[in-house]
């Protein structure tokens, strides 16, 4: 790590240290963590850049507070948070750096992706374990090798982390507490104000025809490479839009990249012809027109967390079909749960076919069964057409769900 450093041109300074979250913070990872917290205590030392650990649940939080580990953590200078999303899913408002300022992050989160936890594009996330990041924050140097570098001790002495210690399960138990569920004590009915930009109804998604409404359908864009979660559903502000399906929309596809278009989440509408508008904006058009529309991707489409903001925005805004050479697995399964047709390419060189103004008809989706293939054909914008087969892995109840419109809508039927 430390010649990738000098050879990459990362920043050697950690500008902060996170550890624990939803992902890394068990018992067993806080009690090993906290085991060269006391090591570093000891020898007089104290992290060089802020060092913050987020508790992973309510029972944890509680567990390492009666068995003093939180006191111990905070003893050394590390700010513990609320057992709740935070940098993981990038609310963090930080005050150390302005947007644009190049720095490294060193954390135990889950996802590393650009603009992931704090909004900057320019903060390099490095991932590693709990224990891996404190002992590092201890130096605040991305070169730091805790398992052969020092740290000069209170004494000026050559001091060498030992390897961390653990307990996978708290001797005295896990503290009893309740779950925060607080027994309904009144009925009547749900009001949200009308003018709220954070709160509205959820509405039922309309039922599709699957003979009409599936023909010569417009290419919203072709993703080019990764596209995550995050580059279809960005996280940090918009995150207070999400009980709002319809604002929080408005981030739809901001961090793809169009393989039609030089500019990230952005291209041109196929049927207009406008150019250089948010893919967001585009789709919003597409429906406003009375159009469904189509996306494509290359492999693993979906990665990440958010998943279901992922697939429901796509739906509310016009979306419905994917057509991917691969998907992640749960990504896949909530665009079936929101009607979206997520289809694999049979051959994947037929990925590079698509061009921007195609327009893609979709045969025999009146007859969907489990297994069974669908013919898609592309109309190229010279006239010209290529007949591709795409597959599906619908079961019988995914297939209820794409006739009714929604999951939603079959178990409320």
């Amino acid at each position: 790590m430390s010649a990738e450093v000098d050879e990459k041109g990362y920043p050697e300074k950690i500008s902060a240290a996170l550890i624990g979250s939803c992902t890394n913070s068990s018992y067993e990872d806080m009690t090993r963590a906290v085991s060269l917290v006391r090591q570093a205590k000891a020898a007089g030392l104290t992290p060089q850049t802020g060092l913050m650990v987020t508790p992973g649940s309510e029972t944890i939080y509680q567990t390492i507070k009666r068995d003093g580990i939180l006191q111990e953590f905070e003893d050394v200078g590390a700010t513990v948070l609320a057992n709740a999303c935070g940098p993981c899913i990038g609310q963090w408002k930080r005050e150390d750096i302005k947007i644009g300022d190049k720095n490294s992050i060193l954390t135990s989160y889950n996802r590393n992706f650009a603009k992931r936890n704090d909004g900057n594009p320019e903060t390099l996330g490095f991932i590693s374990s709990p224990e891996l990041v404190v002992a590092m924050a201890f130096s605040g140097s991305m070169k730091f090798n805790p398992l052969t570098d020092t740290l000069k001790d209170k004494d000026g002495k050559d001091f060498k982390f030992q390897p961390p210690v653990g307990e996978v399960l708290p001797p005295n138990g896990y503290t009893p507490q309740d779950a925060g569920y607080e027994v309904p004590t009144m009925s009547g009915e749900v009001t949200i104000n009308p003018s709220s930009e954070r709160l509205a109804f959820l509405e039922p998604f309309p039922k599709q025809d699957p003979v009409k409404d599936y023909q010569d359908l417009p290419v919203l864009f072709k993703a080019k490479g990764k596209c995550t979660t995050d580059h279809i559903s960005q996280a940090g502000p918009w995150l207070k839009f999400r009980g709002h399906l319809d604002n929080i929309s408005n981030n739809m596809f901001l961090g793809a990249v169009n393989a039609f278009h030089p500019e990230t989440g952005q291209g041109n509408n196929p049927v207009t012809g406008e150019e250089n508008q948010e893919l967001n904006k585009i789709a919003r058009n597409l429906k406003d027109s009375g159009l469904g529309w189509v996306t494509f991707a290359d492999e693993n489409v979906g990665e990440g967390s958010s998943r279901e903001h992922a697939a429901m925005e796509p739906r509310h805004m016009g979306c419905l079909v994917f057509v991917a050479n691969s998907y992640a697995r749960i990504f896949e399964a909530n665009l079936k749960k929101q009607a979206v047709l997520p289809l694999t390419f049979s051959d994947k060189a037929d990925y590079d076919k698509i061009q921007a103004k195609d327009r893609i008809s979709f045969e025999g989706l009146d007859q969907l069964a489990p297994g069974k293939a669908i013919t898609m054909t592309i109309k190229h914008e010279d006239g010209s057409t290529d007949t591709c087969q795409v597959n599906q892995t619908l079961n019988d109840n995914e297939i209820e769900w794409f006739k009714a419109g929604s999951a939603l809508n079959s178990l409320t039927a």
